[in-house]
């Protein structure tokens, strides 16, 4: 990392030199088949083009939840009418009489193709490659840095997370004259596709973008950024939990503040000490994540109603009971039922006196209050930070606690419980895979027969240990040696598949991912793997090997977050 700092500029700004040559577009749209038929009221109707292209989005998902949820096809049904001519609009009426039977049936066939193609099919063609090598670099400094996500996202339908109130809307096709260039002043300019132009070049070297646009769904940003293995993205990424590391030494003393602000004079004190109490126990977020014209009735700490609270004197043989029920980041619940210290207990009832449902549960605290207060208690301290700063701290404590000289397999799930813990914490949660259950019912048949083959190992072994007492000749012992290392081997295989199924039913509505790509200090793992003989190929993907280059290269076996 000693290069990484050396090179670090000391003027503040983030590069001097960028070149690229801008995104790659989605393809246009290709028309169905002529075999392949939409039906309305059950006879067949020819589409134009813009409404066929948005039928086939909905077609797409035909078998998933989502096409059931009445917001979906609400909103689905409402935005595809905009891209019907006016005599589609009067007849295309209601979205029950719609038939996308032989569409989907289509693009499933295609999918089933995809996956028989040979090895060599799938390979990525000349064309593609070439594509890479053109679009998926940029100079940056006199380095050659790979681009993360070059292309930009196709149109679709929004899915969201959680019950979003948006989901179903019409992802609209992004077009040069949405895109913002981020490159310098003296390099190659990107080029627009002919008879196209940018909404805008810039030369802002205070950002690692390279290119943007708004999303038509919420109004956010998205960005092409840097691959995840860069220079920069690994220096920020470790800048990032050094920060948390940070905060480790002065943790007790920051607690110990808040623990007296409780019995301050001043209610705005209390009540922000109460606020960053919850911040650091619960890994709340502060609560400003709601982006521009979000309509969805999520909140974070901050912005708390007295609706989502409630508070038991005692509930299930614990005191001083604080039950949270409300939409967080993504429309994703937040359900949670925590005893507290009586005097964080005693402080919300003071909160909630004389307030309806509907009023503000620290309504002397925002987002801007709390964070000016975090940046005197720590230099960059956030609300994130304390997220990931405990995020790690529980993994690491975790994996103490969970992790025994076993198989590998078993150390896999200790590891795995570890990060489910954080992912608990963090409230990152996800639906079951639609193939779960199958996948199980899977699973378990191989389970079954790993058992059936064990059990008839063993009685091959028992019939070999008897033989052998009858013989007692080399060839007789030797076959008993033979049939033991067998059994043994036949038993780790049904050791792995049952620890296999214990972590998938233990995970099936828990995201492990995203606290170990956001939260999670990488060196924990890599000196884990390390201390414990497992291979980080075991933890982590190609992809997250990549971004995490700098943790496996530094941290040893000892190093404590």
């Amino acid at each position: 990392f000693d290069q990484w700092e050396e090179e670090r500029y000391t003027d503040g700004s983030k590069w001097k030199f960028l070149e690229h040559k801008g995104p790659v577009f989605a393809p246009p749209y290709e028309p169905l088949p002529s075999n392949v038929k939409f039906y309305y009221d059950g006879k067949h109707m020819k589409l134009s083009p813009q409404a066929e292209e948005v039928a086939t989005f909905f077609a797409k998902m035909l078998d998933h939840e989502y096409t059931t949820k009445e917001v979906f096809r609400n909103n689905f049904f409402k935005d595809w009418k905009k891209e019907m001519t006016p005599e589609e609009k009067s007849k295309i009426t209601n979205l029950s009489k719609c038939d996308f039977t032989e569409m989907s049936e289509y693009f499933k066939a295609q999918t089933e193709a995809r996956k028989q193609m040979s090895k060599e099919e799938k390979q990525v063609s000349k064309e593609n490659e070439r594509i890479v090598q053109e679009y998926g670099f940029c100079v940056m400094d006199n380095h050659k840095e790979r681009i993360a996500n070059f292309r930009i996202e196709p149109p679709g339908l929004f899915r969201g997370r959680g019950d979003h109130p948006k989901m179903g809307m019409l992802k609209r096709r992004i077009r040069p004259e949405d895109v913002i260039i981020n490159c310098s002043k003296d390099s190659k300019h990107p080029k627009p596709p002919p008879g196209t132009k940018w909404k805008e070049v810039r030369h802002d070297n205070k950002v690692t973008w390279l290119v943007s646009w708004t999303e038509n769904i919420q109004g956010s940003i998205k960005y092409i950024m840097l691959n995840p293995s860069s220079r920069i993205k690994g220096e920020k990424d470790w800048q990032k939990y050094e920060t948390a590391r940070r905060l480790k030494k002065c943790v007790d003393q920051i607690r110990a503040q808040y623990r007296d602000d409780w019995k301050s004079k001043e209610m705005r004190i209390r009540q922000r000490a109460v606020a960053l109490y919850f911040i650091d126990k619960l890994a709340l977020r502060a609560g400003n994540e709601k982006e521009e014209g979000e309509t969805a009735d999520t909140v974070g700490c901050c912005s708390l109603r007295v609706e989502h609270i409630k508070l038991y004197p005692e509930l299930n043989g614990q005191e001083f009971v604080v039950e949270f029920d409300f939409l967080g980041k993504d429309s994703i619940r937040y359900y949670n039922t925590i005893p507290v210290e009586k005097r964080v207990f005693k402080n919300l009832q003071l909160f909630l006196e004389n307030k309806q449902p509907e009023d503000d549960l620290f309504d002397r605290l925002n987002t801007s209050i709390l964070n000016k207060h975090l940046q005197e208690l720590m230099d960059g301290l956030t609300a994130k930070v304390f997220r990931t700063y405990n995020a790690s701290i529980t993994l690491q404590q975790q994996l103490k606690e969970l992790t025994s000289e076993d198989n590998t397999p078993a150390k896999i799930l200790s590891y795995n419980r570890a990060n489910r813990a954080v992912a608990i914490l963090c409230n990152h949660q996800r639906a079951p895979p639609k193939t779960f259950e199958k996948s199980m019912q899977n699973l378990q048949s191989k389970i079954d027969a790993k058992k059936d083959q064990l059990a008839d190992a063993r009685r091959e072994l028992k019939s070999a240990k008897a033989d052998a007492k009858v013989r007692k000749d080399e060839k007789t012992k030797k076959a008993v040696e033979t049939k033991k290392k067998a059994v043994q081997r036949i038993e780790e295989q049904l050791m792995k598949l049952e620890v296999q199924a214990t972590d998938r039913e233990e995970n099936k509505q828990i995201a492990l991912g995203t606290s170990k790509l956001n939260y999670l200090d990488p060196r924990i793992t890599v000196a884990w793997c390390k201390k414990w003989n497992v291979t980080i190929e075991k933890i982590y993907n190609k992809t997250q090997r990549e971004k995490f280059a700098w943790a496996i290269d530094m941290a040893d076996k000892d190093f404590e977050f």
